[in-house]
């Protein structure tokens, strides 16, 4: 397979276990969530669930990998201010100028490790879980478009979409 050329970062960003009470005793299963990127703007998530910890992290490592998904991207950071939730948590993601760093709460940071985003200022608002966490950073990533996917949208070319805006700012 051509993906096996690719290096992938998996970040295991949480471990839960549950128990399942019969006849016979107690009952110990594990569900693992897994962040996997290859630092280049491509990154899938997804949850494995196993008897064993090792084998629900191999489970959900390889759905991750299955279910990755294209970020736009602008350098090193994101294109524009978005915001992302998810059940009760909200996340609000900023671009950020270069030689920032990440400065994000420990679950949105494994996301942009294996996004590849180096410079971006996001904060985590309402429920801290981490599972929701994840999945707001998810769907705040998944509003992000490109200048010029944006252009295409609107039947213009890029130089035209952005003289428009240089417009807009000079008119403020």
């Amino acid at each position: 397979m051509a993906d096996n050329k690719e290096t992938f970062v998996d970040n295991v960003v949480n471990v839960r276990r549950v128990t399942k009470v019969t006849k016979g005793g107690k009952r110990f299963s594990f569900s693992a969530l897994v962040v996997s990127g290859n630092r280049e703007g491509k990154v899938g998530i997804a949850l494995g669930r196993s008897r064993e910890v090792s084998s629900a992290i191999a489970k959900a490592t390889n759905k991750a990998r299955k279910r990755m998904v294209e970020v736009s991207l602008r350098g090193s950071t994101i294109p524009y201010d978005v915001v992302g939730t998810h059940g009760a948590s909200k996340v609000q993601l900023r671009p950020a100028s270069k030689g920032t760093g990440s400065i994000s709460g420990g679950a949105m940071r494994q996301v942009f490790d294996a996004l590849g985003v180096q410079d971006i200022l996001a904060k985590s608002m309402g429920s801290g879980n981490r599972q929701n966490v994840v999945k707001a950073t998810f769907n705040a990533l998944a509003k992000l478009r490109s200048a010029r996917h944006l252009a295409k949208l609107r039947g213009k070319t890029v130089k035209q979409l952005v003289g428009k805006v240089e417009e807009d700012v000079k008119t403020q």
